[in-house]
């Protein structure tokens, strides 16, 4: 009974001892998996795309990277004095859509130098002279312009592309203004 007992104490040693060895020296099959950054029948999976193009895996969280649609990017005449390169904004929404969300961004971005009512009486635009956005030399600019001076800034109003960087939130304070500017028209006695 003892030598039983000894051959079973030896060999449970034995295969604690050679478990180590296995856990320690064989390399997982999780490891191996890491070598290879995609397998060939991942694209065809209904969960990864990983190929944008034939060659080159593109994994991009959705919104980060414009599929289709680039905006252009006219900065650099912006900045050179070239304003008529604004004119290739065109607002892709009709004058009364987003109002509430140009309200939202208006109020956080754009009231403390224009304004509540775009009068151009906000607390820091009255030190700085800010444009009001209800005279007749806003009303006259376009669209584009509006919004490539959100996007570019121009003078001592600072860019704001880059704090407001979804285009349709862009055009939603386009739209804010030009609603700002029609209020100020019939509150005037103007039709508009």
């Amino acid at each position: 009974m003892r030598s039983a007992r000894l051959v079973l104490a030896l060999a449970g040693a034995l295969a604690a001892g050679g478990c180590n060895w296995w856990y320690n020296d064989v390399p997982s099959p999780d490891d191996l998996m890491k070598a290879v950054p995609w397998f060939d029948h991942m694209i065809t999976s209904p969960a990864v795309h990983p190929y944008e193009t034939a060659g080159v895996p593109r994994i991009t969280p959705p919104g980060t990277v414009p599929v289709g649609h680039t905006e252009p990017d006219v900065g650099a005449a912006w900045a050179t004095g070239n304003f008529a390169a604004a004119e290739v904004f065109t607002n892709p929404y009709s004058r009364g859509a987003m109002l509430a969300r140009g309200d939202t961004l208006y109020g956080w971005f754009c009231a403390t130098c224009h304004g509540q009512a775009g009068a151009g009486d906000g607390l820091v635009g009255r030190r700085l002279g800010a444009l009001p956005l209800t005279s007749d030399r806003a009303m006259a600019l376009s669209d584009g312009y509006l919004y490539a001076i959100v996007r570019y800034g121009r003078g001592v109003m600072g860019r704001y592309g880059d704090k407001i960087w979804v285009p349709a939130d862009r055009w939603a304070v386009v739209n804010y203004v030009r609603e700002l500017q029609s209020r100020s028209v019939r509150a005037a006695g103007g039709i508009q």
